[in-house]
């Protein structure tokens, strides 16, 4: 940028038009010089970011920050009714394992988690890791695991210090509470311990922040004698490491969004070659635990799109050798499979509800764990221990907080450990949740979930905030937030719309909502606001929408299709260059992402079908509502400068004066600002926004 403008002047970034050729198309890019030539730099250290990009992005700040000035006071009144629902001083429930238990636990004002443990047989609760001590002095800080060895004398953490996700792991000796000399950087944060606590596995991060390599740590080696476990030959496949539940195996998992290929390591012999369950082949997904007898693998395969189970024996795993277990129900999605000593445990969803079954392995007798309101969220935890009788689940809804129950497999006593607390209060019957059916223009129905105050009167007037995804098969829960009361209790109606490319009906919901058939994301979308109208709970031009990441792309692609019945938009990190990014395959995640959406360096028809809807590429000379859009500049998912040139394009395009605001966050990435009470201020600067353009603020 040249020269100042006035704070109540929006930026104009500098048109710089680059021409691209693909498939006999010309695509022009007015705004591609905001792409830094440097971003994979930029990603790892904000200062390396070039002048006049920055200059824009700053620009684009101060004028938000002057155009919202007049919501400062409601922004403050936001953020201290949103940390006045949260318990500052929050534990989870200690998760035992041998001779202790282990918890999560937050102290009153601080930002981030301590790691603790207690002995079982009773004593003093002794911190592990202060991760507030560890952010001290840091503008960005975000602890993303920490795991104790089998025998308990070491604790691995990871930790991010520039929002990029390139993760580093440090292990601390338990006894002294110092952390040894070892560091290891550019991972993806998890580790899975060897049988012997000498050593861990971890998945390395190339330079294009692809998870490529998983190494074998040994503690007191230095880093370059790491021994490689396994290299993934193909760029558009993601790698990782978990284990299962037994811990007998280390788990090497590479896939994509349709496809998976697994290989098991036992973590008592880790240099032992890793030993391949089945080949990969296009669309098989499938997953593993083990018994300590044989392997109970979860697949898609023969057509099963909503999976089964099926067993097999440890040292023969191939598909030949596979035993049928649970059987392929259409509609009923099998998500999640955890397998203790003696029982088998399922989380499932059908018709958009979930439900924990039971089995026991002894005779294969089953029984489930349901719940009866019109929506809510179910949840396995995870806990450390493998020969056990209890199950950790967590129940909630749209008006019933967090529930943490254990719950015995064989006697089924179901006992409460934890109820999620509100300090503010909280009256479940001062709100009502409801599931109703949006009918889509091709005879679908759409779920939508409904939060909103009891007392409230469907007269046509509401305000609505609804929230899309509608990706990668991923499922809305219908669950507790306390986010969401604030802009609640001001007479805004909450609602999720379950669109197509989630799994919330099974596997064919997703797989029409995606690829050449993703236009049905955007249209259910629409179809859930217009029956929104049509019930009585409000109108035209009364709808904010709401989306993240690719429910940013959601966001951006309704406003194109249907700008009148939004009132206003709040898109974060939003995947709105999704063309330009599938047409750059050096970006970390575009090659694992062509499954999800077409590859349009090579199929036409894929390039075509996104350039009809991809946000960027189709602003146009109208008008649309007022736009929040905030991203963050060190984001390896959705890079900073797509949500830029979305709102540099729309400036100088769209026909109105409607508010438009980016807010970049200077130094932090797809996850938004670090320590829980910063992430609220960010969530109080939204529902201001919303305020403001419903006339609520």
């Amino acid at each position: 940028m040249s020269r100042p403008i006035p704070l109540s002047v929006p930026p104009l970034a500098e048109r710089r038009p680059t021409i691209s050729v693909h498939h006999g198309v010309a695509r022009a890019d007015d705004y591609a010089w905001l792409r830094d030539p440097d971003w994979q730099a930029v990603i790892r250290d904000p200062l390396r970011l070039s002048a006049d990009i920055r200059a824009y992005l700053e620009a684009e700040n101060a004028y938000g920050d002057a155009a919202l000035a007049d919501t400062a006071a409601l922004q403050a009144a936001l953020f201290a009714d949103l940390r006045g629902r949260i318990k500052e001083d929050d534990s989870s429930v200690p998760a035992p394992d041998g001779p202790f238990a282990y918890a999560t636990r937050f102290r009153e004002g601080e930002q981030h988690p301590l790691i603790v443990r207690t002995p079982r047989a009773g004593g003093p609760e002794a911190v592990l890791l202060d991760a507030n001590l560890l952010a001290d002095g840091k503008a960005y800080f975000q602890l993303a695991s920490a795991a104790h060895s089998p025998d308990h004398a070491l604790l691995a953490w990871a930790a991010d210090d520039a929002g990029s996700e390139f993760h580093t792991i440090h292990v601390r000796d338990l006894a002294t509470g110092i952390d040894l000399a070892e560091v290891v950087p550019h991972t993806t944060g998890g580790v899975v311990w060897t049988a012997d606590s000498r050593a861990f596995f971890y998945t390395w991060l190339d330079d294009h922040h692809r998870p490529s390599k998983v190494l074998l740590h040994r503690i007191g080696t230095e880093v370059v004698e790491d021994v490689l476990v396994y290299e993934e030959p193909d760029p558009g496949f993601f790698l990782g490491v978990a284990e299962t539940q037994s811990k007998r195996f280390a788990v090497i998992h590479a896939h994509d969004h349709e496809t998976s290929e697994l290989r098991l390591v036992e973590t008592a012999d880790p240099l032992a070659p890793p030993r391949l369950v089945a080949p990969r082949f296009t669309g098989h997904q499938y997953d593993v635990e083990d018994n300590g007898e044989r392997l109970f693998i979860l697949t898609n395969a023969d057509g099963a799109d909503d999976f089964k189970i099926v067993t097999a024996p440890l040292g023969e795993p191939g598909r030949e050798r596979w035993t049928a277990l649970v059987r392929h129900m259409p509609g009923r999605l099998i998500l999640s499979m955890t397998l203790y000593a003696r029982h088998m445990v399922r989380l499932e969803r059908e018709n958009g509800l979930p439900r924990i079954v039971i089995r026991r392995l002894a005779d294969g007798a089953e029984h489930e764990i349901a719940f009866a309101e019109e929506a809510y969220s179910l949840g396995v935890v995870d806990g450390y221990e493998f020969d056990t009788a209890t199950l950790r689940f967590t129940y909630s809804s749209m008006t019933t907080p967090t529930r943490v129950y254990d719950y015995d497999l064989e006697t089924r006593e179901r006992v409460l450990r934890k109820e999620q607390e509100v300090p503010s209060g909280h009256d479940p019957s001062a709100y009502v949740t409801r599931r109703i059916m949006a009918p889509a223009s091709d005879g679908e129905l759409v779920p939508v979930s409904l939060l909103h105050r009891a007392d409230l009167v469907p007269d046509g007037s509401a305000p609505v905030l609804l929230y899309g995804y509608g990706a990668y098969g991923i499922a809305q829960p219908a669950a507790f937030s306390t986010n969401v009361l604030p802009l609640v209790d001001r007479g805004f109606v909450y609602a999720i719309a379950h669109v197509r490319g989630g799994k919330d009906k099974g596997f064919r919901w997703y797989a029409e909502g995606r690829r050449e058939k993703k236009r049905n994301s955007f249209t259910d979308f629409v179809a859930a606001a217009r029956h929104l109208v049509a019930t009585g709970y409000t109108r035209e031009g009364r709808i904010v929408a709401l989306g993240g990441s690719a429910g940013g792309l959601l966001v951006g692609a309704v406003l194109n299709l249907a700008p009148q019945l939004f009132g206003g938009a709040v898109a974060v990190v939003p995947f709105v260059d999704i063309l330009g990014t599938m047409l750059d395959d050096t970006l970390p995640l575009t090659p694992p992402e062509w499954p999800e959406w077409g590859n349009p360096i090579t199929d036409p028809a894929a390039f075509e079908a996104i350039l009809s809807y991809a946000p960027y590429d189709n602003v146009t000379a109208r008008s649309y509502p007022p736009i929040l859009v905030i991203a963050g500049l060190t984001d390896p998912r959705v890079t900073y400068w797509e949500p830029a040139k979305w709102v540099a394009k729309l400036r100088t395009t769209k026909t109105d004066g409607n508010l438009l605001v980016l807010k970049t966050h200077m130094e932090a990435g797809h996850g938004g600002a670090s320590g829980r009470f910063e992430a609220l201020r960010e969530v109080a600067l939204r529902w201001a926004f919303a305020l403001r353009i419903m006339g609520l603020a």
